[in-house]
Parts: C-alpha cells; sequence; structure tokens
C-alpha cells in the first residue's frame, strides 16, 4: 500500500495556503472605479511612450470582439475596468480548467483501455484511478465558478449581458440573438451540470467495480466496467464537444470553429497522458509499482509523442482553414493572438508543444529514460497551460494580461489541491489491480 509521504503532503498544503493568499491578493488589488483606472492607464504610458501599430489595431479588434466598441474614452475605460476586474477571475479559471481536464482526460484515457481490453496498461490503473480522484473536487470547483459567471455574466461571458437582446439598446446584436436558443443561461447550466454528473458517475462506478474484481470470484465486475466504458466514451465524445463550446468557445461568442472541440480534446488527451507517466515515474522511484518497466514508459512516452502531433495537426487545421478563408468573425480570433499582445505565447505554445516534444520524444530510447520523460513532460504541460491561457484571456482580459500574482498563485492553489487529493486517493487502495483478467500480460509486458 502506498502511503502519502509526509513532505509531499506539506508541500501540497502549503502551495493551496499561498495560493489562496495570493489569490486574495488578486482579488483586493483589482480596481473599482475608472478614476483607478485613469490612474493605472497614465503610470502605463509613461512606462511605455510607444506603442506598435500592429498592436493597437489588434487590441481594438479583441475589445470590439469582446463586445465594447471603444467609441468614447468613457467607454474605453469602463471596458479597461471589466477587463481588469476579470483578471483574477480568468486567472483562477484557466488553471481550474487546466488541471480539471487532466482528471477527465485520464478517466477517458481509462475508458479507452477497458473498452479496447488493451492488456498492457492494467499495471497504470490505479494510477489513473488516483488521477482521477480530483475529478469530484474538480467539478465542484467549476460549477462554483459558473455559478458566479452567472450572477456577473456580462462581464466575464458577454453573452449574458441582456442589453444583447434588447432591441431598443444600442448593444443589440442580432448575431447572438439568433444564438440565444443555444447560449441562454437555463440551458447553459443545465448542459454543465449533466457533463458534469454523467463523468462523476461513471468514475465512481467504474472504481468501484475496478475495486471489487481484486476480490471477485469471476469476472462479473470487469464486464460491467467493459459495457460502462463503452457507453461512457459514446457520452464523453458529444459531452465534451458540447463543454469545450459551453466554457471557452463562448468566451467569445461570435467566432465559430467545428475543428474546437477535437482541439480540447487533443489538449486535454496528451496533458492528461503526460501526468500519467510523472506520477508512475514517482511511485516506481520511490519504491512502487515494482511491476511496471521501460516497456510501459515507452508506450506512455509514445502517446505524449503522437498526441503532440495530433495537437498540432488540429491548430495548424483550425489556423489555416479560417486565416485562408478570411472570414471576418472567424480570423478576429487570431488577430490578437497572432499579431497583438499575445503573439510570444501564441507562437512560443507551438515550440513548446509541438517543436520540442517531435524533436526529443521521437528517438525510442529516449522515450525509455524517467527524467527524460519527466523534463520533457514539465515542457508539454507548461505549453498546455499557455494554451489555455491564450485560449481564455483574449476575450475575458484583452490586452490587460499578465503573468503575475493571481495567475501564480491561482495554479499554485490548484497543483496543491491536485497533488493532495490525488495522492490521498492512491492510499485507499492497492496499486496493483490484481483482479483484472489482463493484469498477468500487463506485467509481462515487452515492447
Amino acid at each position: 500500500m502506498y502511503s502519502f509521504s509526509k513532505k509531499l503532503k506539506i508541500s501540497a498544503i502549503v502551495f493551496m495556503i499561498l495560493g489562496a493568499l495570493g489569490i486574495a491578493y488578486g482579488f483586493l488589488t483589482i480596481p473599482n472605479s475608472i478614476e483607478d483606472v485613469k490612474q493605472l492607464t497614465e503610470q502605463q504610458n509613461q512606462e511605455h511612450n510607444a506603442a506598435n501599430e500592429i498592436e493597437q489595431n489588434a487590441n481594438l479588434v479583441a475589445e470590439n470582439n469582446a463586445g465594447v466598441s471603444e467609441g468614447t474614452e468613457s467607454e474605453y475605460l469602463t471596458h479597461a475596468l471589466h477587463s481588469l476586474q476579470n483578471r483574477p477571475y480568468a486567472a483562477i479559471f484557466i488553471a481550474m480548467f487546466f488541471f480539471f481536464m487532466i482528471a477527465l482526460g485520464t478517466l477517458a484515457f481509462y475508458a479507452i483501455q477497458y473498452a479496447s481490453q488493451a492488456g498492457w496498461s492494467i499495471v497504470l490503473f490505479r494510477v489513473m484511478e488516483g488521477i482521477t480522484a480530483y475529478l469530484l473536487p474538480g467539478s465542484l470547483f467549476i460549477l462554483a465558478f459558473l455559478i458566479i459567471s452567472v450572477a456577473n455574466g456580462h462581464y466575464f461571458y458577454v453573452w449574458m449581458n441582456p442589453d444583447f437582446y434588447n432591441p431598443q439598446s444600442e448593444l443589440y446584436d442580432e448575431m447572438l440573438v439568433g444564438k440565444s436558443w443555444w447560449l441562454n443561461v437555463p440551458f447553459w447550466m443545465m448542459r454543465t451540470f449533466i457533463y458534469l454528473l454523467g463523468w462523476n458517475i461513471y468514475r465512481y462506478f467504474a472504481v468501484k467495480h475496478s475495486l471489487a474484481q481484486d476480490s471477485g470470484v469471476d469476472l462479473t465486475h470487469y464486464k460491467k466496467n467493459f459495457k460502462a466504458s463503452i457507453f461512457f466514451l459514446l457520452f464523453f465524445v458529444v459531452s465534451e464537444s458540447m463543454m469545450s463550446w459551453d466554457w471557452i468557445m463562448s468566451l467569445t461568442p461570435h467566432w465559430l470553429s467545428t475543428l474546437f472541440g477535437w482541439y480540447i480534446f487533443s489538449t486535454l488527451f496528451v496533458s492528461s497522458i503526460t501526468v500519467i507517466a510523472m506520477v508512475t515515474i514517482y511511485l516506481k522511484v520511490k519504491g512502487f509499482l515494482p511491476q511496471v518497466n521501460n516497456s510501459h514508459f515507452h508506450d506512455l512516452a509514445k502517446y505524449m509523442f503522437g498526441f503532440s502531433i495530433f495537437w498540432t495537426y488540429l491548430w495548424f487545421s483550425q489556423f489555416m482553414l479560417i486565416w485562408y478563408a478570411n472570414m471576418p468573425e472567424e480570423t478576429a480570433y487570431f488577430t490578437p493572438r497572432l499579431l497583438g499582445t499575445y503573439q510570444l505565447l501564441f507562437m512560443g505554445m507551438l515550440i513548446l508543444n509541438f517543436v520540442f516534444p517531435i524533436l526529443v520524444l521521437m528517438d525510442s530510447d529516449f522515450k525509455r529514460i524517467p527524467w527524460f520523460i519527466i523534463s520533457t513532460g514539465i515542457i508539454i504541460l507548461l505549453g498546455h497551460y499557455i494554451d489555455i491561457f491564450v485560449m481564455i484571456s483574449p476575450a475575458t482580459v484583452g490586452n490587460h494580461w499578465q503573468i503575475g500574482i493571481p495567475e501564480i498563485s491561482s495554479i499554485l492553489f490548484f497543483l496543491g489541491l491536485f497533488i493532495y487529493v490525488v495522492f490521498n486517493a492512491l492510499t485507499k487502495s492497492p496499486l496493483n489491480a490484481k483482479g483484472n483478467p489482463f493484469i498477468t500480460e500487463s506485467e509481462h509486458f515487452h515492447y
């Protein structure tokens, strides 16, 4: 049985405390009035006297895309106030979603192993079950955040602003009115509840039957998980795509991408497999999981490599099709990211998520070296955090973004929570899924 080391537990708690203090600081230091924004703007203008013309145009597009025209100075300052007030919310949402998607992607990978009756991965099942333990607390945080967003919706999710649907308002938006059958608060929240409930129900029963199979006299529990995994994957394919539209794409309600659900899937899948590999290596180094060998590491690293390529394919396809077609609403999504203040992050994540993995993980021998996998995994996770950041910040924070105390603190808080929940869950059951019919094949797996 694995025991949660005191050092790791204290580290997780310290991360959560420091993160909570930093998040509180972020909310306490945001401007509360237009006068505060004026003072902040004057200070920034003194520090940055010259602005690139391309960046100015890109920032204007970003502000217009968020539903507010620059128009007058008063309108600009009001929009700037809302963007600056959004910053701690955006920092929390980015970190919250990042760690939640790791648990969700691990659950999907776990279900795929059952549905495909894979034999190599059984020795990793307890690791996957431990990681997916974060799904429930992560779901509660997501649900709470979205409920808060409803209360303050026209600042974070701009489509929730009732003025966009009022014909008498100067903000009346025919495009949003046409989408209101889907983008309306009751239906939006109902869908969210269904996603979270469905994912957590499958996780609860899958782990329950997996543990029961350890002492089972027949394969009843395994067969139940096999059937449940097939139905879950059908539900997951639909719900994950809809979730990506509802939680992220709707932040920019005028924009549309038919590839976006797959793009989010590739992000969460490669991130989750990376974390599976890192947790497995940690446990192996600590003297647990003796049945795990270099071939298991090799296969996990192959998935990391393969889905990094898959992510790049979707990134390029989404970018190329929209940019080449020169569709006004769709190209507006890329303007602040490619030509504006997010340009360095936008192009940098391509290096971290594609160029680095393909150069490092191309060699088959490197896929068997634990410290190499860990190092590469850290870079991949950093790259995909930036990916999520670039998806969310332009629509919520605009050109007022920073990587500062709110962002770092949010990462620390949810990282600490993730570590605490996952490694505490690993102490609840034996790390060897001995009742699985393919366990012997997995223990003797060699590539």
